[in-house]
């Protein structure tokens, strides 16, 4: 029996590939108002903190040791380490430590976390050639536009399936913003976008483990290489993107096709990024911040009889633990989200030790969250009420969290982020520099002296 058909593939999708690749290649530097350049300043310091304050994980030195196997040449950057790599194993191990403590932004519209991929491809790549500042600002834009677009083109039937949307859309983003610094003209970003497409990473299976976090590295090294490829002549389909065999039509039921082009050069999908304050999924955030705000109240963990959590049916998918055995785990318990929120007043990556997670008072209390899938409920808020033991009711709706667009952290609270993931492996005063550095990256004359910033003393 012939299997040559495609169940409701569109043969007709518009050029998108090309479409996007104009765009990367024929963009004006600094094509966009102050405030996404503002952005994009913002989002590579949040990923460059995460990634320094996760380079001695367990995951991390796993992921540099095999990259030694290999005999790197020491062309760039281990962000937080002495080491120096290939600019592939760079862009892997960057995007790796980024990712690890589930700290990093985040596209809401598409929970993609661009900067993963994207920035980590930038880095590696600008600093064997010399890159400026501008150029690293100008090709992150653009990147992430091409990711989280695509992102909007195919999220969330993609998602539903069990793909994680930062890897599989992450590579092709990867490739747009390394396609642009390389100069390539419009024909081989194309190239690059579509070797891109046949790399798509990650699967939701493994979410709790080392492997979630290498998703992004894995696209940001696969973009990277995508662009060197196109760079040499390196062909591919130049419809790899929209054609019914195509990426958009093969991983995904939903091809949206008008989200890629709508609004292209005017609207820049940077200015939706959004930045975590707790080191765990975006769905508990919410949660978190209701028990923030119960705490705030003078309610304490023994005060508690039970806490009533409604919640939208992807938290309790995603982050349903009941009974994490691990920090890592714990990032996947909005049961633990809720004990840290309340009894600690915060949910950094301190509050995600095996230690905190397994502490008696913490157990105690998250065994009281008694959450509930209510469908009325929207994936950005949480409605709790806490039953105390003198009989009050105390009730708390979270319509956004802290840090989502609504409510975004200030430059300060970034900063702070920073320093709290970046001092205790650089030191107070390298960290400093290094976040002078950041807010600085659009004026650099060559980026190396940031990326040596990046690494101890």
């Amino acid at each position: 029996m012939a299997r040559n058909t495609l169940v409701q593939a569109d043969p007709n999708a518009p050029p998108i590939t090309r479409l996007l690749a104009e765009f990367v290649a024929n963009h004006p530097s600094r094509g966009w108002s102050d405030a996404v350049d503002h952005e994009a300043h913002r989002t590579f310091l949040n990923w460059l903190g995460c990634a320094v304050g996760a380079a001695y994980h367990e995951a991390a030195e796993a992921a540099l040791a095999a990259v030694g196997v290999l005999q790197p040449a020491p062309q760039a950057t281990v962000a937080g380490r002495p080491e120096r790599v290939d600019i592939a194993s760079a862009a892997l191990l960057n995007g790796i430590a980024s990712h690890i403590f589930d700290f990093d932004d985040t596209h809401l519209k598409t929970i993609i976390h661009p900067a993963g991929p994207v920035a980590s491809a930038l880095l590696a790549l600008a600093e064997l050639t010399g890159a400026s500042g501008r150029q690293v600002i100008d090709a992150l834009v653009l990147g992430v536009d091409v990711a989280c677009r695509m992102g909007n083109v195919i999220y969330p039937e993609h998602y539903d399936r069990g793909w994680h949307i930062t890897g599989t859309t992450g590579m092709l983003g990867a490739a747009a913003g390394c396609a642009r610094l390389l100069g390539l003209d419009a024909g081989r970003t194309q190239m690059a976008l579509g070797i891109a497409a046949s790399q798509p990473v990650g699967l939701r299976e493994q979410f709790g483990t080392m492997t979630k976090p290498f998703h992004p590295g894995a696209a940001a090294r696969a973009g990277l290489m995508s662009a060197l490829l196109a760079r040499q002549g390196f062909t591919a389909s130049p419809r790899a993107l929209e054609a019914p065999r195509g990426f958009a039509q093969v991983v995904s039921d939903k091809s949206a096709w008008h989200e890629a082009t709508d609004e292209l050069g005017r609207r820049f999908e940077i200015s939706f990024n959004s930045y975590k304050p707790f080191a765990c999924g975006i769905v508990i955030h919410p949660s978190i911040d209701a028990c923030v705000q119960l705490r705030a109240q003078g309610v304490r963990a023994e005060q508690v009889e039970r806490i009533e959590l409604k919640v939208h049916p992807l938290v309790l998918e995603l982050t349903g633990k009941k009974e994490p055995a691990d920090g890592l785990q714990g990032k996947f318990s909005v049961y633990h989200g809720c004990a840290a929120g309340l009894i600690l007043g915060k949910a950094s990556e301190d509050e995600y030790t095996d230690e905190i997670v397994n502490r008696a008072d913490m157990v105690a209390l998250r065994r009281k969250v008694e959450a509930t899938v209510d469908e009325r409920i929207g994936e950005a808020s949480a409605d709790m009420a806490a039953v105390l033991t003198d009989g009050r009711r105390i009730h708390i709706f979270v319509e956004h969290a802290i840090g989502s667009l609504q409510r975004p952290m200030s430059d300060a609270d970034l900063a702070a982020k920073f320093s709290g993931m970046s001092d205790p492996v650089l030191g107070a005063p390298r960290s400093a520099a290094l976040i002078a550095a950041c807010w600085g990256l659009g004026e650099a004359a060559d980026v190396r002296a940031l990326a040596a910033l990046a690494r101890p003393a």
